[in-house]
């Protein structure tokens, strides 16, 4: 009777210690073997169990999942925050995370796996949850300890948490070297750690690493909790499809498009994208039609037609792309707009007049007549200034409209450099036709 009495007390206390320190047995739990933290947490009631468990390191959780009795699993992912059994189940492999959703209520299923699937854009996609944490308070020796026990690969830091798996700080892996090993973790910490929330968007990550010029970031959950890190070559990875899907949409291609995709689907995502360009160059078309009585008197200047426009044209993509790339890269926001338009309008103009040297040698030397030469050379200037303000404020504009900057630049940007060559060059024909 008093040894189920004693026994009895203990668990009691147990308990208690539970409820009221979950961190400090979270701690005592890693340090123990699996097979033994398995049968202490098995233990307890469902309660203590989830206090304890919400202050263990990723990777604990994983080897120790792995070991519960189904009854077990399915009581914890029940009764888990639903944000926390999800991101405990993204961590598994797709055939054990099949065979633990099968475990539950078909409800709590199906909710989890809306929560599971993170976007494909979000920083959820691209992090490593491979990656574990330390507690503040461990101290150097038994960091290295359990670095020698997990050997983990291309490690430059530690992420630290606190009693609550809360992100906390890092520290460099040069430090933990040559650091005392009585000494804290904390106390070589970084405190100040730039993370990104799982549901990040890609954008959003890529700017979080290009402004603080990192190379890695931690990736946390809504209340702050330590879930894994997005790494190097994701980043990069993240980077070329971001570049990539630029590339596609600036020219009126859909970002869903691939090289090997069904000949009809290309049609439909590229077909209406013709139509619009269709339609700008009938508007480019009739600009010329205005002129149409200048060129029938001078048929030069049908021949110099596509120079301008070519020139122009080049010089805008030359803009456009600048821009484009500040813009994704985050190097300028809306409110620079003034600056980089400016600057852009006088790299036009000095092109211009450069170029425009060139070519009204050229067609000296080709007709021998200096008011053409006049002509192509003043249509010049004037197309390339517009062609880099047009460059730069395409862009912007679709930006501060909400839209995506890069869709469909390039047909736009070619509508205008054409309007406004054809009428440059036309328009001074036109003024200056005693001259040619």
């Amino acid at each position: 009777m008093e040894s189920t009495e004693l026994t009895y007390t203990i668990n009691r206390l147990n308990r208690t210690y539970s409820r009221r320190y979950p961190g400090e047995v979270a701690q005592l739990i890693e340090s123990l073997p699996y097979e033994e933290a398995v049968n202490v947490l098995q233990s307890v009631n469902i309660r203590e169990l989830i206090l304890v468990w919400e202050q263990l390191p990723t990777n604990t959780q994983d080897n120790l999942l792995k070991n519960f009795s189904d009854d077990t699993i399915r009581l914890l992912l029940t009764r888990l925050e639903p944000s926390q059994s999800a991101n405990t189940l993204f961590r598994l492999s797709e055939e054990t995370r099949e065979a633990y959703l099968a475990l539950l209520d078909r409800s709590v299923a199906d909710e989890l796996r809306v929560i599971i699937d993170y976007a494909p854009d979000t920083a959820g996609r691209m992090m490593d949850t491979r990656i574990f944490p330390f507690y503040s308070e461990m101290t150097v020796e038994e960091a290295q300890q359990r670095l020698r026990k997990h050997k983990p690969k291309a490690l430059r830091e530690l992420y630290l948490i606190d009693n609550e798996a809360k992100l906390s700080g890092k520290v460099d892996i040069q430090n933990l070297v040559i650091a005392e090993p009585d000494q804290q973790l904390v106390e070589l910490s970084t405190k100040s750690v730039t993370s990104v929330q799982d549901i990040a968007p890609r954008e959003e990550v890529l700017e979080t690493i290009e402004r603080r010029k990192l190379i890695s970031v931690p990736v946390v959950d809504f209340e702050g909790r330590f879930i894994g890190v997005i790494r190097a070559p994701a980043l990069m990875s993240a980077v070329q499809e971001e570049t990539s899907l630029d590339i596609q949409t600036m020219v009126g291609v859909s970002k869903d498009e691939k090289a090997l995709s069904p000949v009809g689907f290309s049609v439909i995502k590229r077909l209406p994208w013709l139509h619009i360009n269709l339609a700008t160059a009938f508007i480019a078309a009739a600009v010329v039609g205005l002129f149409e009585g200048t060129i029938e008197k001078f048929t030069a200047l049908a021949v110099l037609l596509p120079v301008v426009a070519g020139q122009s044209g080049n010089a805008g993509a030359q803009a456009l792309a600048v821009t484009m790339r500040a813009l994704a890269l985050r190097e300028i926001s809306l409110r620079h707009w003034p600056k980089v338009v400016l600057k852009e309008i006088n790299v036009g103009f000095l092109n211009g007049v450069a170029v425009a040297l060139t070519t009204s040698l050229g067609v000296y030397l080709w007709s021998r007549s200096f008011g053409l030469s006049l002509v192509i050379g003043s249509a010049m200037v004037i197309s390339m200034i517009a062609a880099g303000f047009s460059g730069a404020v395409i862009p912007i504009t679709l930006k501060r409209l909400g839209q995506d900057p890069a869709q469909s630049s390039s047909i736009v940007l070619t509508t205008v450099t054409d309007v406004v060559g054809f009428m440059s060059f036309l328009g001074i024909a036109t003024l200056l036709a005693s001259m040619l």
